[in-house]
């Protein structure tokens, strides 16, 4: 081989070399940043599963309350309560039977169809025997902040002062950081599934909850404050 060959080889393998070497540190930082979000993401998902599962209860130990209050989810397509609905309405009812409250707010607007939330739960609570004359209906709220804001401006202008709040389970966690904001005295309660749920349908359902407790913890925590 030539010297001029070989000095031709050798810079080709040279900057061959260099390309390479390039393409590994290009490669290299863009592995680094993927992981560093993924490494965010992760922690942003164990600070709200964290957060949830240090959240309170209540903030009272009355076992006697000013009203409950029933937040609200989706009616089917044809207005009709779905079953998430139509247990939340049903503890409702159980909760007023048992005597915690003389009275019930109904809290959820038309925030998944043109369905009001709060309408159909208080016609299914109605069907179910609570009088007309103890329910009240908040219509307006599309999400868990505006549930809980809108429904403690009912309770300021009667004069109330406690509350218990009435949800699914894996809603309440939620809930009742938002609660814990407000200048009420509360305690969340559960309602019970009306059928057993699938491993399936009740990880969906705690994955979403998770998530939406990232989106309260991170933005709207801080950007949507209660205006009472």
């Amino acid at each position: 081989m030539s010297s001029t060959s070989a000095r031709t080889s050798a810079t080709a393998r040279r900057v061959g070399g260099q390309v390479a070497a390039r393409r590994r540190r290009g490669m290299s930082w863009t592995a680094r940043g993927a992981a560093a979000c993924v490494l965010v993401g992760l922690s942003v998902v164990a600070w709200a599963a964290l957060e949830r599962a240090l959240a309170p209860r209540s903030n009272t130990s009355e076992r006697r309350f000013d009203v409950l209050i029933v937040l609200g989810t989706a009616a089917d397509a044809d207005g009709n309560p779905t079953a998430a609905q139509l247990a939340r309405v049903t503890e409702g009812v159980r909760e007023y039977e048992r005597g915690l409250a003389p009275r019930i707010i109904f809290s959820g607007g038309a925030a998944h169809n043109q369905f009001v939330e709060a309408q159909v739960m208080a016609r299914t609570a109605e069907a179910q025997g609570i009088p007309a004359s103890v329910i009240l209906i908040e219509p307006e709220a599309r999400n868990t902040i505006e549930n809980a804001c809108d429904s403690m401006r009912i309770m300021r202008s009667h004069g109330w002062q406690s509350a218990e709040v009435i949800s699914s389970a894996s809603h309440l966690p939620r809930a009742a950081m938002i609660l814990s904001r407000l200048p009420l005295k509360w305690r969340v309660h559960a309602a019970p599934a009306l059928e057993p749920a699938s491993g399936w349908t009740s990880a969906t359902a705690e994955t979403l909850e998770i998530l939406k407790t990232v989106r309260y913890l991170v933005w709207s925590r801080q950007t949507e404050p209660c205006r009472l």
